[in-house]
């Protein structure tokens, strides 16, 4: 099979499109036939050898793909072949196949392109896991989302406006505050120094219930300040490559809660929590109520060039690798091969 290797870290034009073995179904796992495959920041880190998780090179990289059931693997229930799937992996997901645990594996719903699908997971699921588990969000509270033009933040402007939340986006530029306000964000406001005042204005001198920060740097800093009594601010990234400095007296004095989030642990400790997010998400989307717009679509031949788009920023959606021509219905079954 073709797979985007890396094998070793350096710039997204490092990464090398190779044949390798094809993988092998085990006990307890699903063998992926990968029809699309999303391009997330995180990648861009992992190739450079920057993320938190690295597996020894070579590797393949890649967390969120699409696709079809080839085979399943013993023990294994409620798939079967032919089956159009949803997978989060750690690893493996720019290739042709890919071997996942059977409980990292969703059913796609039928008139969900697996291309969108590819997307739907691994943004999206951070912003759920974010609201739901971290910040515990109520509805009529007011949730402050820093970098709302890029895939996390849009994804929890949207998830905070449809659990009953009002939702300040803040973006970099006006290019991205228009895709903020296309998210259905109540108000948006460009980054800058006066953040904590306008979130005060516009929060009849509260601030903000929940934080959403994906940006850190000074971000962070006005974020925190623009935080309400006893708000929860959850720590998602730092795309602006700044990690900040907590100044523990902003916590004390306004009892606010400051939450960090590495979405993979709860795939990797709680794979039901991730399995039951995924699912509703996958039916927001269904239903109309998620929107997932992907910017551009790639080759597997071109994954380099993917990567780089994602890491010069400024797009007005989401990337996508695509392996194989992408359905948007159920097969009616078989070896999808």
């Amino acid at each position: 099979m073709r797979a985007a290797v890396v094998e070793e870290f350096g710039p997204p034009e490092s990464l090398r499109v190779l044949e390798v073995g094809e993988p092998t179904v085990a006990p307890g796992t699903v063998l992926v036939e990968v029809a699309a495959a999303g391009v997330n920041f995180p990648d861009v880190l992992v190739v450079a050898g920057n993320y938190q998780i690295l597996p020894p090179r070579p590797f393949i990289p890649g967390k969120e793909v699409a696709g079809t059931v080839r085979a399943v693997g013993d023990g294994v229930t409620g798939l079967s072949v032919g089956d159009r799937v949803v997978a989060q992996v750690e690893h493996g997901g720019y290739a042709e196949l890919v071997v996942v645990p059977a409980g990292q594996v969703v059913p796609l719903p039928d008139g969900v392109p697996e291309t969108e699908a590819a997307v739907v997971g691994l943004a999206a699921l951070t912003a759920h896991i974010a609201l739901r588990r971290r910040a515990r969000l109520e509805p009529g509270e007011t949730v402050l989302v820093t970098g709302a033009g890029g895939g996390v933040g849009a994804a929890g402007v949207q998830l905070a406006k449809a659990w009953g939340a009002t939702v300040l986006a803040v973006a970099r530029d006006e290019e991205r505050a228009a895709i903020a306000a296309a998210q259905g964000a109540d108000h948006v406001l460009v980054a800058g120094g006066t953040l904590r005042d306008d979130v005060r204005r516009l929060t009849d001198g509260r601030g903000a219930d929940v934080v959403l920060e994906t940006v850190g740097g000074d971000v962070f800093a006005q974020a925190l300040r623009a935080t309400a009594w006893e708000g929860r601010l959850v720590v998602i990234g730092f795309a602006s490559g700044e990690v900040p400095v907590v100044k523990a007296g902003h916590l004390l004095v306004k009892n606010v809660g400051v939450l960090g989030l590495q979405v993979s642990d709860y795939r990797d400790r709680e794979p039901q929590t991730v399995q039951d997010a995924l699912i509703e998400l996958l039916a927001l989307r269904a239903e109309g109520r998620l929107s997932v717009p992907v910017a551009h679509t790639y080759p597997l031949d071109e994954a380099g060039t993917a990567l780089a788009d994602v890491q010069r920023g400024g797009l007005a959606g989401r990337v996508v690798l695509t392996c194989r021509p992408p359905t948007s219905t159920t097969p009616e079954g078989g070896d999808p091969s």
